[in-house]
């Protein structure tokens, strides 16, 4: 029993204690960054503490283990609404296969929509138009290696587009989910986004280039093209603790905690809680991001779900989600979830 009592405090300390000492952060030094937007109304509202209690389709963006849980083919589709007309889809499959695992797959993008072409000489606009957009298209394997520990992986093929430019990548995902012995808690951890570096290329960079403009005679006009520097994915380390509490017989209280460790910024800590009541009919939900990372503009999530089991064949969930945000426009994330 101590050492049940040592090893939770350790774990804890772990996971609470915030790394202040480190004062120079790497905000905004990497690509692809949309792949750090949380996936599912549930583990946003929840506060993004998701990776030891996912256990539905969005699992396969907070730690691909999760899926093992899945017993029945679900599909997911969410929508998040973010600032300046920026916007967020997601859809999500799950399949699960018996003793040989379950396999998953998963779209997401990010659309910012239409704007105008401008320039030096036409700064209203010169009436073209252009785009950009970020795509990710997932594939996932995860199965129980004991009847205690889920092991899952991703693989993900990265794309961001801006008018005629564009850059991708190949991103590689792991996690674990272990059901400790200790008390029902749930231990995972997950590591995201570790893969090739993002190389911007395209027209857009093509330029008219004088190789030597001091020399007379010589070609002023050869074509060349910017050459981009090269960024790394928004690699994440994710490790978090969750519990289950039974009130009566159709109820239950969760709780987590999540500690994140990424490789452009420090490091923070995440909390969230769901009470599920009339054996999940109706769900709520709340939790707070980046605890003890300093100038956050992130904080409260709250959020709600219903769920349906009386359609016969099928089952169907619709979830909402609220995030606050210091400065801009606040998130508002919808879902829709059937299970077959």
């Amino acid at each position: 029993m101590l050492n049940k009592k040592i090893i939770m405090v350790l774990l804890a300390a772990a996971l609470l204690q915030p790394i202040l000492a480190q004062q120079v952060t790497k905000t905004g030094t990497t690509a692809a960054k949309f792949l750090s937007i949380g996936v599912g109304p549930r583990a946003n509202a929840m506060g993004g503490a998701y990776a030891a209690s996912a256990n539905d389709v969005s699992a396969m963006y907070w730690n691909p283990a999760g899926i093992a849980n899945v017993n029945e083919v679900q599909t997911l589709f969410t929508y998040t609404r973010m600032f300046a007309d920026i916007n967020v889809n997601y859809f999500g499959i799950v399949f699960p296969a018996g003793s040989i695992g379950t396999f998953g797959a998963s779209v997401t993008s990010l659309n910012i929509g239409e704007m105008d072409v401008t320039s030096e000489y036409f700064p209203d606009g010169t009436g073209e138009k252009f785009d950009a957009g970020s795509y990710a298209f997932t594939l996932t394997y995860s199965r129980f290696i004991t009847q205690d520990f889920a092991v899952g992986f991703n693989i993900k093929y990265i794309r961001e587009d801006i008018f005629n430019s564009s850059a991708d990548g190949i991103g590689f995902d792991i996690g674990t989910v272990f059901n400790t012995p200790f008390y029902g808690i749930k231990f995972a951890s997950s590591i995201s986004n570790y893969g090739s570096k993002m190389q911007m290329a395209g027209d857009d960079l093509l330029i008219r280039h004088d190789p030597d403009p001091t020399r007379a005679g010589n070609n002023q006009t050869i074509d060349a093209y910017y050459k981009t520097d090269q960024f790394e994915l928004p690699l994440r380390l994710q490790v978090g603790i969750a519990r289950d509490f039974s009130i009566l017989d159709e109820h239950r209280f969760t709780i987590a905690v999540d500690a994140i460790h990424p490789n452009d910024n420090n490091q923070w800590v995440n909390v969230g809680g769901e009470i599920s009541m009339f054996n999940n009919l109706i769900s709520l939900r709340g939790g707070y991001k980046t605890l003890f990372l300093k100038d956050t503009q992130e904080g409260l999530t709250l959020g709600a779900g219903i769920k349906y089991d009386g359609l016969g064949f099928f089952r169907i969930s619709v979830d909402y989600a609220y995030q606050k945000l210091k400065y801009l426009d606040n998130m508002h994330s919808f879902g829709v979830m059937l299970g077959f």
